[in-house]
């Protein structure tokens, strides 16, 4: 009969590999005594890794004196923050009232047709990201999206199409 392994050994966690950890050490540095720091550093790490890893939740927290679920909810409660590596393209189609009343329901629902996947994944093959967002800064000349951070405003079902198009031509 084979024994149970003691009560007290906490699960192990995966570690960030060594170019994650590398990225991650300077930003907590850089952000861990700054007043209401969190938030820019949830943003940095994103800007460095082009996500947020959960294998970086503890030590943020730990050097950002919170809990590990504090830290959780922020990642989790903004639409900005991803905790998975966005495709190699990041589309990302504007829900906010001003484009959804100009068609960016429209938009998006053809966005899912014409890439092949739905919104908040990333297609099987990791060529793109489908991503609402809630407001481009656009309004006025809505609907708006954005395409690996270059915003595109006033856009028709065939801007659409053909920004789209033009996105997947570019990848090798």
């Amino acid at each position: 009969m084979k024994a149970a392994p003691p009560l007290n050994t906490a699960p192990t966690r995966p570690a960030l590999n060594a170019d994650q950890s590398q990225l991650l050490q300077p930003l907590l540095a850089q952000h861990k005594d700054q007043p209401g720091g969190l938030l820019p550093l949830l943003h940095a790490v994103q800007d460095a890794m082009g996500y947020i890893p959960s294998e970086a939740v503890p030590e943020i927290a730990q050097a950002m004196n919170l809990s590990r679920a504090e830290v959780h909810g922020v990642i989790t409660y903004y639409h900005h923050f991803r905790s998975s590596p966005p495709g190699k393209h990041v589309i990302q189609v504007c829900q906010a009232e001003a484009c959804k009343a100009c068609g960016g329901d429209a938009l998006m629902a053809q966005a899912e047709l014409a890439l092949g996947c739905t919104s908040h994944n990333t297609r099987a093959d990791g060529a793109v990201t489908l991503e609402p967002v809630y407001c481009l800064g656009l309004c006025a000349s809505s609907p708006a999206i954005q395409i690996n951070e270059r915003v595109h405003a006033r856009v028709s079902a065939g801007k659409l199409q053909r920004l789209l198009q033009e996105t997947l031509e570019a990848t090798p």
